[in-house]
């Protein structure tokens, strides 16, 4: 199960939520659905989101092992 980090990262950055989505060419809302993890974020916009946020694209998730 992969566990997203992409609200704790867009705070450590100072970002708002607005300015980060625009940059991605997404609403907020689904911004908001990648943080949650409802929705998984497609890989061309997390190469573009790591990139903003200067982390790698692998950092954007945490891998849980539910058993």
């Amino acid at each position: 199960m992969l566990i997203s980090r992409i609200e704790e990262l867009i705070r450590k950055r100072g970002y708002k939520k607005a300015f980060v989505a625009e940059k991605l060419e997404i609403t907020v809302k689904q911004l908001r659905n990648y943080e949650t993890g409802r929705s998984l974020i497609p890989i061309d916009k997390a190469y573009t989101l790591a990139d903003l946020l200067e982390v790698g694209v692998e950092e954007l998730y945490d891998r849980s092992e539910n058993k």
